[in-house]
């Protein structure tokens, strides 16, 4: 990646290949915190988490489908790949953060993303790279700026649905309030 992409992201590519390397250092510095530093670096990596998943589910996800060669079975399998990392996300939001289960599930989480975001990049994002003129991967990369700009800190009650907040937690929450400024910017 050029330097200037590590400044300031100016494409969707440059953009979530960097927060890849964000989430993989949030990851590694909430494993070693403990206590209150632990829980503040989880909501963090929870944040970015719900920002960047979203940007992936409502920009990447659906080009890569339109402009892929069996782009629909690629994006399939990174939805379930996610699928599966929101439910341990969920289980991770009901425990205690210096518990041993928290320090267990949080580094299945981040085995899992890290596979998560190869398969994005090699399957993805270098072909979409590829498809895509640059004018239309800044565009993308606009909104999920955006997107991010405006995505909470820490889940505010009573803003999203109430069920999906009882059934999923927090990270749902922020999950739809990022897609609502996704949708709003497209």
């Amino acid at each position: 990646m050029a330097s200037h992409a590590l400044e300031s992201p100016s494409d969707v590519i440059d953009l979530l290949t960097d927060q890849h390397e964000q989430i993989k250092s949030l990851f590694t510095e909430t494993l070693v915190l403990t206590g209150d530093e632990r829980a503040r670096s989880f909501r963090d990596l929870r944040r970015l988490l719900a920002v960047h998943e979203t940007a992936e589910e409502e920009i990447v996800h659906p080009r890569a489908k339109q402009k892929l060669p069996g782009g629909e079975k690629v994006v399939d399998a990174r939805l379930e790949e996610e699928h599966e990392a929101k439910k341990l996300l969920a289980e991770l939001e009901s425990l205690d953060v210096d518990s041993k289960d928290f320090t267990t599930n949080l580094t299945k989480l981040r085995d899992a993303v890290i596979a998560h975001a190869e398969h994005e990049e090699a399957e993805e994002f270098a072909k979409l790279g590829t498809e895509l003129s640059q004018k239309e991967l800044e565009r993308m990369g606009e909104i999920a700026k955006l997107a991010e700009a405006v995505a909470p800190t820490r889940p505010h009650p009573g803003v999203e649905s109430p069920v999906a907040n009882l059934i999923v937690g927090p990270f749902a929450a922020m999950l739809d309030r990022v897609r609502d400024v996704i949708s709003s910017a497209r």
